[in-house]
C-alpha cells in the first residue's frame, strides 16, 4: 500500500505529499474538500490531544477502504466517518500494541461498507456521491430475534425496510446480504434456519444479487464459547454444536442451494457464496466470496478512471494489453454491466488481503474499524473483548476524534 506525507493543520490534512526512495517528499495539493483551507496552524483539538499545532505524518494512502470488519461504522459511526472524509485522514489504532497509524483518503476511490444497520448512513449517501466516491454494503440481516443472539440490532421488520430503502437507492449490486454467521443451536437447527432465510428472502426478494454466508466459529474463541453458554440455550450440551456437524452444514449449503434454484426459477437471480470457509461447495453451484470485490467496483464504477486505472495494475499483463482498448466512459453505475469481458480477470495471488485469513477471498484495502466499539451486543461475536470494555470505549469516543478509540500521540 502506498505511503504518502500528511501536514495536518487545525484538524485537517492541508498537503499531501508523495514519498520517494529516501523519504524525499514532492508536495501536492490534495483534491479533498477543504484543502485549500488558509494554514493558520491552531493547535488540533482532535482527541483531546496536546500534540503540535501542525505537524506533518507518515501515512497510508489506500485506493479500498473498508469500514469496517471490526466495527459497525454505519450503524453507530456515520457522522464521525463523514467528518473524517471531510477532514482528509483518519488515525486507525493497532489493538495489539495500541500503536496508531494515520490514513490518508487523498487517494481514495471506494468504500466498502459492513453493517447490521446502515439505516444512520443513508441521510449520507448524497455527500458521498458529490464526493465521487464508489461504494457498496455488505449487510448482515439474520433473524437471531427469538434467541436474542444480537440483543441491540433493530427489529428484523425495521431492518428489512432499511434494506428496501438502501437497495431501492444504489441497486441490488450494491447491496450484499448476508447471513453470517449460520449458528445452531438445540432448538434451532438447519430446517429452522432455512425456514428463516426463506422468510426474510421473501421480503427483499430481487432486491439483491447475492447471499453470502457462513458457518459459527465458536471453538477458536474462548470468549465466544463462554457467551454462547451464558445465554442458558444450550442447556448440557456442548456449545461447540454452535458451529454444526459435516451433515448439518451440509444441509444448510444444499437447502440454501434449492432456495436459490427456486428463487431463480421466479425470476431472482440469486448468487451464493461462502465468506472466509474452506469447505468447497462448488459442487452445489457455491462460490468462494470476495467480500472486497474488484468485479462489483468494476461492474458499477467503470465511469472512474482513477480506479480503473488502480485495478488494471492487478490483473495479468495478457488482460491489461486486451483492455487497452476499453472505453471507461462507456458504461455508468446503472449500465447493468455483467463484467464478463477481458477486464474481469484479476491476479487474485497477486491482488489477496494478506492481513485476512487463509481462506478470506477479499483484495487489498485499509480497515478503519477498531476492536470493542460496537454496541450491536451480538453474543457469537469475537471483535468485542466484553460489552464493558465496548462501554468504556463508546463513553470516549467522540465524533469530532481523529480516531474511533482516543489515542496518545507519541
Amino acid at each position: 500500500m502506498d505511503k504518502v506525507l500528511l501536514t495536518i493543520a487545525d484538524g485537517r490534512a492541508v498537503r499531501v505529499s508523495a514519498i520517494s526512495e529516501g523519504q524525499s517528499a514532492q508536495g501536492v495539493a490534495t483534491g479533498l474538500p477543504g484543502s485549500s483551507a488558509a494554514m493558520n496552524f491552531p493547535r488540533d483539538p482532535a482527541n483531546g490531544s496536546s500534540g503540535p499545532a501542525s505537524f506533518q505524518v507518515e501515512a497510508m494512502a489506500p485506493v479500498i477502504v473498508s469500514a469496517s470488519r471490526s466495527t459497525d461504522i454505519p450503524a453507530f459511526f456515520a457522522s464521525w466517518f463523514m467528518k473524517r472524509l471531510e477532514a482528509g485522514y483518519a488515525v486507525w489504532v493497532n489493538p495489539f500494541n495500541q500503536v496508531p497509524s494515520y490514513v490518508s483518503f487523498d487517494r481514495c476511490r471506494a468504500v466498502i461498507f459492513w453493517s447490521k444497520n446502515p439505516r444512520p448512513m443513508l441521510k449520507h449517501l448524497d455527500r458521498l456521491d458529490q464526493l465521487g466516491l464508489g461504494y457498496y454494503f455488505q449487510y448482515t440481516m439474520n433473524n437471531y430475534e427469538r434467541e436474542n443472539l444480537e440483543p441491540k440490532v433493530p427489529p428484523l421488520a425495521k431492518r428489512i425496510e432499511t434494506f428496501r430503502a438502501l437497495s431501492s437507492r444504489l441497486g441490488p449490486d450494491r447491496v450484499i446480504w448476508r447471513w453470517d454467521p449460520m449458528i445452531l443451536t438445540p432448538d434451532l437447527g438447519p430446517d429452522e434456519i432455512l425456514s428463516r432465510v426463506e422468510a426474510v428472502g421473501e421480503q427483499i426478494f430481487g432486491l439483491t444479487r447475492k447471499l453470502v454466508f457462513s458457518f459459527a466459529d465458536v471453538t477458536a474463541y474462548r470468549k465466544v464459547c463462554s457467551n454462547l453458554q451464558k445465554t442458558g440455550l444450550y442447556g448440557n450440551c456442548p456449545v461447540e454444536m454452535a458451529e454444526g456437524s459435516s451433515d448439518e452444514k451440509n444441509r444448510l449449503a444444499s437447502g440454501l442451494a434449492a432456495l436459490r434454484d427456486s428463487w431463480r426459477q421466479r425470476g431472482w437471480d440469486l448468487t451464493l457464496a461462502t465468506c472466509a470457509e474452506e469447505v468447497d461447495l462448488e459442487a452445489l453451484g457455491i462460490e468462494k466470496n470476495r467480500c472486497i470485490d474488484p468485479e462489483i467496483l468494476e461492474r458499477n464504477f467503470a465511469h472512474d478512471p482513477a480506479l480503473m486505472a488502480f485495478l488494471d495494475g492487478y490483473r495479468p499483463k495478457a488482460a491489461r494489453k486486451a483492455s487497452d482498448s476499453f472505453d471507461l466512459f462507456a458504461q455508468g453505475p446503472d449500465s447493468g454491466s455483467s463484467g464478463s469481458d477481458s477486464r474481469s480477470s484479476f491476479d487474485y495471488k497477486k491482488f489477496k488481503d494478506k492481513g485476512q485469513r487463509k481462506a478470506c477471498g477479499c483484495v487489498m484495502s485499509k480497515d478503519i474499524g477498531m476492536y470493542s466499539t460496537c454496541p450491536h451486543g451480538c453474543v457469537y461475536c469475537y471483535a468485542n473483548s466484553s460489552m464493558e470494555a465496548v462501554r468504556r470505549n463508546c463513553d470516549r469516543f467522540s465524533s469530532d476524534g481523529e480516531s474511533l478509540i482516543p489515542f496518545r500521540r507519541s
